[in-house]
């Protein structure tokens, strides 16, 4: 009984702190914090990509797509609950980052796919991906894989376009 759950500490131990090791980047006025994505299955052909955009702007600014090495694709996408069904779609206008606000792109809300994997992501692992803004351009990011099924303490998804921006810290939890 002990054994399971000192196993049980250590394990949520490890998915609340993974990637710790996230780099921030930044671009005109957009600073792009905390991007972190998920180890993958072996045969799993997607991933995604999930990070904090602050826009320290007087104009709004749009992230529209990204690319990636270990992609064919990277493009926006929205979960969102539609008539007591979780649906997902790609958002080609991409997310408005508009100016003085954070956007949070997190598991259960918007967030980036990274389609047509080339090779499975593994836990540990460093992917850039290269964000493309309307306004400010092409930044080069670096997302750390955290474990399978990882999710940092305070991201519980769901999160709506209204709830994932503020003047805040864009939490919309």
């Amino acid at each position: 009984m002990f054994t399971f759950i000192r196993a049980a500490a250590a394990a949520s131990l490890i998915v609340t702190c993974a990637p710790a090791l996230a780099r921030d980047a930044s671009i005109g006025d957009i600073e792009i914090s905390d991007p972190w994505t998920r180890a993958t299955p072996p045969a799993a052909k997607v991933g995604g990509g999930y990070l904090t955009l602050t826009n320290k702007g007087a104009q709004p600014d749009r992230l529209l797509d990204g690319s990636s090495e270990i992609a064919s694709r990277v493009e926006v996408h929205k979960m969102e609950m539609t008539d007591g069904i979780m649906k997902m779609r790609p958002v080609p206008e991409g997310v408005e980052v508009p100016a003085g606000v954070t956007v949070k792109l997190a598991p259960g809300g918007y967030h980036l796919m990274l389609l047509d994997l080339k090779k499975p992501i593994s836990e540990g692992e460093t992917i850039p991906v290269k964000l493309r803004f309307e306004r400010a351009g092409a930044v080069d990011v670096e997302f750390v894989a955290g474990p399978f099924g990882y999710t940092p303490a305070g991201d519980h998804g769901g999160q709506d376009k209204a709830g994932a921006q503020s003047g805040k810290d864009g939490g919309g939890h």
